[in-house]
């Protein structure tokens, strides 16, 4: 969007305000298909659940990779039209259920969908057995996520050498294995943890073929990585890498899946705040706005992430800090930010801001979080 537009926003809504534009989600969209035509995109809707964003994926094409009750339903209820001649049909081909661990009471929840949930231990597995007997799962594996803004195999995913061992006590359990899945990690700049990622799959779907079970379904998860600057490679380079590897070691049939989110939505937004303050402590600028790392700015904490903020009032930039607005010293945006020198009651913008930002947004200090606006939704 121009300058003129974001600030006639900010003038119409207020600050603190995030603006969507559902154009670039679409644009984005449409690189992922164009870049990687054998994979079917599952949203991940954790980078952003708000729901004009699930209904203009839906529309696009898109399927969803949801990680709670709430989100399976949020997605459920946003995806009006389709239809449904076979329940199974449909939540299989729209909805997986990618959180290795779940409480029993959303199996119970989730079993009349005969969903599709992913799991990676013995423990698990018993328990989608005793509470969603209807499910047909996946089997996690865990695989490298070095360089990865946010690494997750120290969370999730079985050991290479345990996964057929657990695919083959599924069926042993009367649950029917329809995948295997794997997670290189957010916001991959490694693009060999996917070529490792598939070469390990392969490995497993071979030895579980050999103990006689063939496995219909290869989720290669997310990561794909949003480009908040320079030094993030395309993503077309990173999809010639994972088409290559699929050509080489997959059959034709095997369906592929991926879990992008921040892929689809980091450009998508753009955060508007107000300076309500300004000093000088140790002889550099410093400047108070009103957001948070506890509202839109929460992608520094919980993602790992820098945002960078700019100005609409022209000037030579200088070095300054930039606070949000709690009453809490963790409330730092950025200590080395350059800026114009500015004034109270200007506006101040980020850009590439959708992914983990309002989606983790708190009340923390009383404060709301930032006012979300939609712009070409359709």
């Amino acid at each position: 969007m121009t300058s003129r537009q974001l600030q006639s926003l900010a003038r119409q809504h207020g600050t603190p305000l995030v603006v969507i534009d559902h154009d670039l989600i679409r644009r984005n969209y449409a690189s992922f298909k164009k870049h990687l035509p054998k994979v079917q995109a599952y949203y991940a809707v954790k980078a952003n659940a708000e729901p004009a964003i699930v209904r203009t994926l839906y529309k696009a094409g898109a399927s969803f990779d949801v990680a709670s009750l709430p989100e399976f339903m949020l997605v459920y209820e946003n995806i009006k039209g389709l239809p449904r001649k076979e329940q199974q049909d449909f939540i299989w081909d729209k909805i997986i259920y990618a959180n290795p661990i779940k409480p029993k009471e959303t199996l119970q929840a989730l079993d009349k969908y005969k969903p599709l949930v992913t799991y990676d231990n013995l423990a698990e597995l018993k328990k989608i057995r005793q509470y969603a007997p209807h499910a047909g799962v996946v089997t996690r594996l865990r695989v490298p996520n070095t360089g990865s803004m946010v690494e997750l195999s120290s969370k999730f995913g079985c050991d290479p050498g345990q996964a057929v061992d657990l695919i083959v006590a599924a069926f042993d359990m009367d649950l029917v294995v329809e995948g295997l899945s794997f997670h290189v990690g957010s916001q991959c700049t490694n693009f060999q943890n996917f070529v490792q990622a598939l070469e390990m799959a392969w490995a497993v779907l071979q030895e579980a073929r050999s103990r006689g079970h063939e496995i219909k379904i290869l989720d290669i998860g997310g990561g794909f990585p949003a480009p908040y600057d320079k030094h993030v490679r395309p993503f077309s380079d990173l999809a010639k890498k994972i088409n290559a590897e699929i050509e080489r070691l997959f059959p034709k049939d095997i369906q592929i899946l991926a879990e992008p989110g921040r892929f689809l939505v980091a450009t998508a937004a753009t955060s508007l705040a107000r300076i309500i303050g300004k000093t000088v402590r140790d002889g550099k600028p410093c400047y108070y706005i009103d957001d948070s790392v506890y509202h839109t700015f929460s992608g520094i904490i919980f993602d790992h992430c820098r945002y960078h903020l700019k100005a609409f009032r022209k000037g030579k930039p200088e070095i300054c800090s930039v606070f949000g607005q709690t009453c809490d010293a963790l409330d730092t945006i950025s200590l080395s930010e350059e800026l114009p020198e500015l004034e109270i009651e200007d506006l101040v913008y980020s850009e590439n801001i959708g992914a983990y930002s309002n989606a983790s947004a708190t009340w923390f200090n009383g404060f709301p979080p930032a006012k979300v606006v939609h712009v070409n939704a359709r």
